[in-house]
Protein backbone atom coordinates (compact mmCIF):
# COMPACT_ATOMS: atom_id res chain seq x y z
CA UNK A 1 0.00 0.00 0.00
CA UNK A 2 3.03 2.14 0.24
CA UNK A 3 2.76 3.83 -3.11
CA UNK A 4 -0.71 4.57 -3.35
CA UNK A 5 -0.14 5.82 0.28
CA UNK A 6 1.48 8.23 -1.49
CA UNK A 7 0.13 8.77 -4.36
CA UNK A 8 -2.88 9.87 -2.24
CA UNK A 9 -0.44 12.25 0.09
CA UNK A 10 0.70 13.85 -3.11
CA UNK A 11 -2.55 14.43 -4.21
CA UNK A 12 -3.68 16.09 -0.96
CA UNK A 13 -0.42 18.38 -0.97
CA UNK A 14 -1.23 19.17 -4.49
CA UNK A 15 -4.25 20.19 -3.95
CA UNK A 16 -3.61 22.51 -1.09
CA UNK A 17 -0.74 24.22 -2.73
CA UNK A 18 -3.84 24.92 -5.45
CA UNK A 19 -6.41 26.17 -3.00
CA UNK A 20 -3.68 28.10 -1.89
CA UNK A 21 -2.54 29.81 -4.91
CA UNK A 22 -6.27 30.31 -6.50
CA UNK A 23 -6.78 33.97 -5.01
CA UNK A 24 -3.76 35.12 -6.51
CA UNK A 25 -4.63 33.74 -10.23
CA UNK A 26 -6.77 36.34 -12.57
CA UNK A 27 -9.33 34.93 -13.87
CA UNK A 28 -8.11 35.20 -17.78
CA UNK A 29 -4.92 33.64 -16.61
CA UNK A 30 -7.25 30.43 -14.99
CA UNK A 31 -9.51 30.31 -18.70
CA UNK A 32 -6.19 29.99 -19.92
CA UNK A 33 -5.02 27.15 -17.54
CA UNK A 34 -8.48 25.30 -17.99
CA UNK A 35 -7.81 25.49 -21.53
CA UNK A 36 -4.33 23.75 -21.30
CA UNK A 37 -5.29 21.74 -18.98
CA UNK A 38 -8.20 20.47 -21.36
CA UNK A 39 -5.74 20.34 -24.10
CA UNK A 40 -3.23 18.38 -22.06
CA UNK A 41 -6.37 15.96 -20.95
CA UNK A 42 -6.97 14.76 -24.66
CA UNK A 43 -3.57 14.33 -25.68
CA UNK A 44 -3.21 11.90 -22.57
CA UNK A 45 -6.53 10.53 -23.58
CA UNK A 46 -5.70 10.23 -26.93
CA UNK A 47 -2.23 8.43 -27.09
CA UNK A 48 -4.20 5.84 -24.46
CA UNK A 49 -6.81 5.21 -26.68
CA UNK A 50 -4.69 3.89 -29.45
CA UNK A 51 -3.02 1.52 -27.07
CA UNK A 52 -4.59 -1.60 -29.00
CA UNK A 53 -6.00 -2.96 -32.35
CA UNK A 54 -9.61 -4.57 -30.76
CA UNK A 55 -11.64 -1.30 -32.20
CA UNK A 56 -14.87 -3.48 -32.07
CA UNK A 57 -14.10 -4.63 -28.69
CA UNK A 58 -13.76 -1.01 -27.21
CA UNK A 59 -16.86 0.07 -29.04
CA UNK A 60 -18.45 -2.81 -27.75
CA UNK A 61 -17.32 -2.39 -24.34
CA UNK A 62 -18.39 1.73 -24.19
CA UNK A 63 -21.65 0.94 -24.97
CA UNK A 64 -22.56 -2.03 -22.72
CA UNK A 65 -20.63 -0.09 -19.77
CA UNK A 66 -22.77 3.13 -20.69
CA UNK A 67 -25.75 0.81 -20.98
CA UNK A 68 -25.09 -0.12 -17.21
CA UNK A 69 -23.65 3.15 -16.44
CA UNK A 70 -27.06 4.82 -17.40
CA UNK A 71 -29.57 2.27 -15.59
CA UNK A 72 -27.33 2.38 -12.15
CA UNK A 73 -27.18 6.26 -12.58
CA UNK A 74 -23.57 6.34 -11.65
CA UNK A 75 -22.55 9.12 -12.54
CA UNK A 76 -25.69 11.15 -10.59
CA UNK A 77 -24.12 9.32 -7.28
CA UNK A 78 -20.90 10.46 -7.78
CA UNK A 79 -22.29 13.75 -8.08
CA UNK A 80 -24.76 13.37 -4.84
CA UNK A 81 -21.70 12.05 -3.01
CA UNK A 82 -19.52 15.19 -4.08
CA UNK A 83 -22.45 17.45 -2.98
CA UNK A 84 -22.50 15.64 0.64
CA UNK A 85 -18.88 15.84 0.95
CA UNK A 86 -19.58 19.63 0.03
CA UNK A 87 -22.06 20.54 2.41
CA UNK A 88 -20.44 18.41 5.62
CA UNK A 89 -16.70 19.02 5.18
CA UNK A 90 -16.55 22.64 3.45
CA UNK A 91 -20.30 23.79 3.65
CA UNK A 92 -21.12 24.13 0.43
CA UNK A 93 -21.98 22.41 -2.58
CA UNK A 94 -20.78 24.50 -5.72
CA UNK A 95 -18.06 23.56 -7.61
CA UNK A 96 -17.18 20.91 -5.31
CA UNK A 97 -19.14 17.58 -6.99
CA UNK A 98 -17.74 18.70 -10.07
CA UNK A 99 -13.93 18.88 -8.68
CA UNK A 100 -14.09 15.95 -7.37
CA UNK A 101 -16.02 13.71 -10.16
CA UNK A 102 -13.89 15.35 -12.75
CA UNK A 103 -10.09 14.72 -10.61
CA UNK A 104 -11.33 11.37 -9.45
CA UNK A 105 -12.09 10.34 -13.36
CA UNK A 106 -8.28 11.65 -13.85
CA UNK A 107 -6.98 10.26 -11.63
CA UNK A 108 -8.35 7.13 -11.42
CA UNK A 109 -9.03 6.17 -15.07
CA UNK A 110 -5.50 5.10 -16.71
CA UNK A 111 -3.10 2.22 -17.20
CA UNK A 112 -0.59 3.58 -14.47
CA UNK A 113 -2.86 3.47 -11.62
CA UNK A 114 -3.89 -0.53 -12.55
CA UNK A 115 -0.50 -1.04 -13.12
CA UNK A 116 1.16 0.27 -10.81
CA UNK A 117 -0.94 -1.13 -8.11
CA UNK A 118 -0.57 -4.78 -9.18
CA UNK A 119 3.22 -4.19 -8.97
CA UNK A 120 2.53 -2.77 -5.89
CA UNK A 121 0.72 -5.73 -4.21
CA UNK A 122 2.92 -8.26 -6.15
CA UNK A 123 6.40 -7.22 -5.59
CA UNK A 124 6.81 -4.39 -3.48
CA UNK A 125 7.50 -2.55 -6.72
CA UNK A 126 6.69 0.89 -6.37
CA UNK A 127 8.07 3.25 -9.35
CA UNK A 128 4.75 3.16 -11.70
CA UNK A 129 2.94 4.52 -8.48
CA UNK A 130 6.21 6.93 -7.48
CA UNK A 131 6.01 8.21 -11.16
CA UNK A 132 1.97 8.41 -10.70
CA UNK A 133 2.72 10.54 -7.81
CA UNK A 134 4.55 12.72 -8.89
CA UNK A 135 2.07 13.70 -12.01
CA UNK A 136 -0.65 13.45 -9.94
CA UNK A 137 0.75 16.33 -7.26
CA UNK A 138 1.54 18.27 -9.68
CA UNK A 139 -1.85 17.85 -11.89
CA UNK A 140 -3.78 18.63 -8.38
CA UNK A 141 -2.07 21.29 -8.15
CA UNK A 142 -3.43 22.98 -11.35
CA UNK A 143 -6.79 21.47 -10.47
CA UNK A 144 -7.30 23.36 -7.39
CA UNK A 145 -5.96 26.81 -8.53
CA UNK A 146 -9.30 26.50 -10.78
CA UNK A 147 -11.78 24.06 -9.52
CA UNK A 148 -11.17 24.83 -5.96
CA UNK A 149 -11.22 22.55 -2.92
CA UNK A 150 -13.19 19.44 -4.13
CA UNK A 151 -10.19 18.08 -5.56
CA UNK A 152 -8.62 17.33 -2.83
CA UNK A 153 -11.31 14.97 -2.31
CA UNK A 154 -10.30 12.48 -4.75
CA UNK A 155 -7.52 11.57 -3.07
CA UNK A 156 -9.85 9.57 -1.20
CA UNK A 157 -11.12 7.83 -4.15
CA UNK A 158 -7.63 6.62 -5.78
CA UNK A 159 -7.07 5.55 -2.20
CA UNK A 160 -10.12 3.08 -2.35
CA UNK A 161 -9.36 2.28 -5.78
CA UNK A 162 -5.89 1.67 -6.24
CA UNK A 163 -5.55 0.39 -2.48
CA UNK A 164 -8.34 -2.13 -3.59
CA UNK A 165 -6.40 -3.82 -6.44
CA UNK A 166 -2.81 -3.62 -4.33
CA UNK A 167 -4.49 -6.06 -1.93
CA UNK A 168 -6.23 -8.27 -4.62
CA UNK A 169 -3.29 -8.00 -6.79
CA UNK A 170 -2.28 -11.81 -5.75
CA UNK A 171 -5.92 -12.71 -7.60
CA UNK A 172 -6.11 -10.21 -10.30
CA UNK A 173 -2.77 -10.66 -11.83
CA UNK A 174 -3.44 -13.79 -13.75
CA UNK A 175 -6.87 -12.34 -14.90
CA UNK A 176 -5.29 -8.79 -16.62
CA UNK A 177 -2.84 -10.48 -19.30
CA UNK A 178 -1.43 -8.06 -21.46
CA UNK A 179 -3.91 -7.91 -23.97
CA UNK A 180 -6.45 -7.21 -21.45
CA UNK A 181 -4.78 -4.29 -20.30
CA UNK A 182 -3.84 -3.12 -23.19
CA UNK A 183 -8.01 -2.93 -24.08
CA UNK A 184 -8.83 -1.62 -20.34
CA UNK A 185 -6.32 1.23 -21.50
CA UNK A 186 -7.99 2.61 -24.87
CA UNK A 187 -11.18 2.31 -23.42
CA UNK A 188 -9.97 4.38 -20.45
CA UNK A 189 -8.25 6.73 -23.11
CA UNK A 190 -11.64 7.26 -24.35
CA UNK A 191 -13.37 8.49 -21.48
CA UNK A 192 -9.76 10.78 -20.39
CA UNK A 193 -11.00 12.13 -23.83
CA UNK A 194 -14.37 12.63 -22.91
CA UNK A 195 -13.38 14.20 -19.52
CA UNK A 196 -11.18 16.55 -21.67
CA UNK A 197 -14.04 17.75 -23.84
CA UNK A 198 -16.32 18.28 -20.52
CA UNK A 199 -13.11 20.39 -19.59
CA UNK A 200 -13.13 22.59 -22.90
CA UNK A 201 -16.63 22.80 -22.81
CA UNK A 202 -16.99 20.96 -26.19
CA UNK A 203 -19.63 18.42 -24.76
CA UNK A 204 -21.06 17.57 -21.44
CA UNK A 205 -20.87 13.94 -20.97
CA UNK A 206 -21.66 11.21 -17.89
CA UNK A 207 -18.37 9.95 -17.61
CA UNK A 208 -19.38 8.27 -14.53
CA UNK A 209 -22.10 6.10 -16.37
CA UNK A 210 -19.27 5.06 -18.98
CA UNK A 211 -17.25 3.39 -15.66
CA UNK A 212 -18.24 -0.10 -16.04
CA UNK A 213 -17.07 -0.05 -19.47
CA UNK A 214 -13.29 -0.46 -17.88
CA UNK A 215 -14.71 -4.12 -16.80
CA UNK A 216 -16.05 -5.72 -19.95
CA UNK A 217 -12.53 -6.29 -22.21
CA UNK A 218 -11.85 -8.14 -18.94
CA UNK A 219 -15.21 -10.15 -18.65
CA UNK A 220 -15.09 -10.92 -22.15
CA UNK A 221 -11.56 -12.49 -21.88
CA UNK A 222 -12.75 -14.33 -18.96
CA UNK A 223 -16.15 -15.79 -21.19
CA UNK A 224 -13.87 -16.71 -23.94
CA UNK A 225 -11.65 -18.42 -21.91
CA UNK A 226 -14.49 -20.19 -19.76
CA UNK A 227 -16.26 -21.46 -23.49
CA UNK A 228 -12.97 -22.24 -25.06
CA UNK A 229 -12.32 -24.93 -21.96
CA UNK A 230 -15.80 -25.50 -22.18
CA UNK A 231 -15.44 -26.76 -25.81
Amino acid sequence: MQGTLINTAAIIIGSLVGVGLRGGIPARFKEGIIGAIGLAVLLIGAKSALQTDALLLVIISLALGSLLGETLRIEERLEDLGRWIGRRLVGREEGVANAFVTASLVFCVGAMAVVGSLESGLSGNHQTLYAKSLLDGVTSIVFASTLGIGVIFSSLAVLFYQGTITLCAVHLKPLLTPPVVEQMTAVGGLLILAIGFNILGIKRLRIGNMLPALAVPLLYDLAVNWWGRGM
